[in-house]
């Protein structure tokens, strides 16, 4: 057979087998709403709302519909490399992490449709009245102010970069550290920059937050599932990362006020 045969025979068989698997060998993407998800293979981030969610499906599926399947990853990031190689039939994720982990993985779609809505706040220890009402009350007036909605917008919709939050001058840190738990693997909410410092919106909202209560602000990168944890521990103050307030959680520390809504979303390959 001369190679141009050759080359169109194995166009033939590609051609063919696309609908199943393609000739990478990832399979073709099978979940085209929530409706699919029984039965699937998910992806999420440990500890996350999505894997909470995730775990709905996986323990108490519909009476007639199979169990999903959850693979845990410690990043999201890992775990859209998964849904990439094949391993997994999508992810559930917060939406602002999705919209930068597709808009680098052009062989990756977010489904139209939001599988959740939530609202994040900071987690604080529980008991710990006299720290939520400082914030609530500092948050507050950077909400009155258009702090907090600066912040949101330097980093989320058709506005990115035009607002950079800095601490006023001359700022009273007598009340010593405020120490804020973090995990960096949630873009654009906290992420690491080029020199390893952490960013977004989490760690501009905590400093906006520091400069009002005279504190200097400490951010500490741990796992995610260890956050809450470690403020119980006092190991950390409070913890800020795209944290989902719900009954689960509330059993283990408070939360201020709600500082921004999320949304979870459903990750699949396109083909």
């Amino acid at each position: 057979m001369t190679m141009k045969k050759l080359s169109a025979a194995f166009a033939a068989v590609c051609l063919g087998a696309a609908m199943l698997s393609g000739c990478s060998g990832v399979p073709a993407n099978t979940v085209f709403s929530a409706d699919d998800l029984p039965g699937k293979s998910i992806g999420v981030q440990q500890g996350t709302t999505g894997d909470e969610y995730a775990k709905d499906l996986e323990e108490k599926p519909e009476e007639g519909k199979e169990p999903a399947k959850v693979e845990r990853y410690n990043k999201g990031a890992d775990a859209v490399t998964a849904l990439k190689q094949g391993k997994i039939d999508c992810v559930i994720i917060d939406n602002e992490p999705a919209k930068v982990f597709v808009s680098e993985n052009e062989d990756l779609q977010i489904l139209s449709d939001p599988f959740a809505d939530e609202d994040y706040a900071i987690a604080i220890k529980k008991g710990n009245s006299e720290l939520t009402e400082k914030l609530n009350k500092a948050m507050q007036e950077l909400k009155d102010d258009g702090t907090i909605a600066k912040i949101l917008g330097n980093y989320i919709g058709d506005n990115k970069g035009s607002y950079q939050y800095t601490s006023p001058e001359n700022v009273d840190r007598s009340n010593g550290k405020l120490v804020m738990a973090t995990n960096a693997e949630f873009p654009p909410y906290e992420m690491h920059d080029e020199g390893d410092k952490i960013v977004g919106i989490d760690p501009d909202i905590f400093q906006a937050l520091c400069d009002k209560l005279g504190y200097e602000a400490v951010i500490t990168d741990m796992a995610f599932d260890s956050i809450i944890p470690a403020i119980q521990a006092g190991k950390a103050d409070l913890g800020m990362a795209g944290m989902t307030v719900d009954e689960d959680r509330l059993e283990n520390v408070d939360f201020t006020d709600s500082y921004a809504k999320g949304v979870q979303v459903i990750i699949t390959r396109k083909k």
